[in-house]
């Protein structure tokens, strides 16, 4: 049985910014060995393109087909629900760009859905556009459901948080497409072509990757590099299936990960 990864972003090959050592010799032992794998994040505020530059930029060369963002994941989801409709977009360019190409109109004239994705630039209008829409009818969909992201003076409020103010308005929970929904895994498993049993999910996180993972039916790594050190994970009642220090950790060991053969 042949092996595909899925990896998360931030805090597995990046951390602020910086390649975390070894992530780029991970990445060239992917394409050596001709695996599979894409790279998954809840980020909804760049587009793939823009998001592999910024890669590139920091000496890690992965092609915009092989990022797969909670943008991309929710327009897809729409796009098979829907077919091409019409939404209120509270977003930026990764969101918009990802629903145009689905062939979407964005308007706010009794839109079909409401999206909210990840902005810098919130706006009380557009908040209070977004709720009457909602109360009016338009259908509630979120890219992710963070609730706090990383910001120039500590955290700042993302999706999940705006999301929860819209929710007390209209009184409607969003439907989350991005991580730890499994919809986003698969979505990225169909993209590449591989199943959940032959994949591993890589992740710095326990409430989103290895969560997902796991409920996407792979198999599971999750690394020390982000934000999860070992009294986090002992908070979860689930596990994942290894625990490393970081990718690097995997250059020599990439086909068999587990060391029980199982890809092999």
């Amino acid at each position: 049985m042949s092996i595909s990864y899925l990896t998360d972003m931030d805090g597995v090959l990046h951390r602020e910014g910086d390649v975390i050592p070894g992530a780029d010799e991970f990445i060239r032992a992917l394409r050596s060995e001709d695996i599979p794998f894409m790279v998954l994040t809840n980020n909804s505020i760049q587009t793939p393109r823009d998001l592999s530059a910024k890669l590139m930029r920091m000496g890690l060369d992965i092609e915009p087909e092989r990022i797969w963002t909670s943008a991309t994941a929710t327009a897809k989801f729409l796009s098979q629900q829907a077919g091409e409709a019409s939404a209120y977009v509270i977003g930026e360019a990764g969101l918009t760009t990802a629903l145009h190409e689905m062939g979407w109109i964005l308007t706010d004239a009794d839109p079909d859905f409401v999206v909210l994705g990840e902005t810098r630039t919130y706006s009380f209008e557009a908040l209070t556009t977004a709720s009457n829409l909602i109360r009016g009818g338009s259908r509630f969909i979120a890219t992710n459901p963070d609730l706090t992201g990383p910001g120039p003076n500590g955290v700042i409020p993302a999706t999940g948080s705006v999301a929860a103010m819209i929710t007390a308005v209209t009184g409607q929970e969003p439907y989350y497409v991005g991580k730890p929904n499994p919809v986003m895994m698969r979505s990225a498993l169909n993209n590449i072509g591989a199943h959940s049993e032959n994949t591993v999910m890589i992740g710095d996180r326990m409430d989103t990757d290895a969560k997902a993972g796991l409920e996407a039916g792979m198999r599971t790594i999750l690394v020390r590099t982000g934000i999860a050190d070992d009294a986090e994970i002992a908070r979860y009642p689930y596990r994942p299936t290894k625990v490393l220090d970081s990718v690097a950790s995997l250059v020599d060991t990439i086909r068999d990960p587990f060391g029980d053969g199982f890809y092999q």
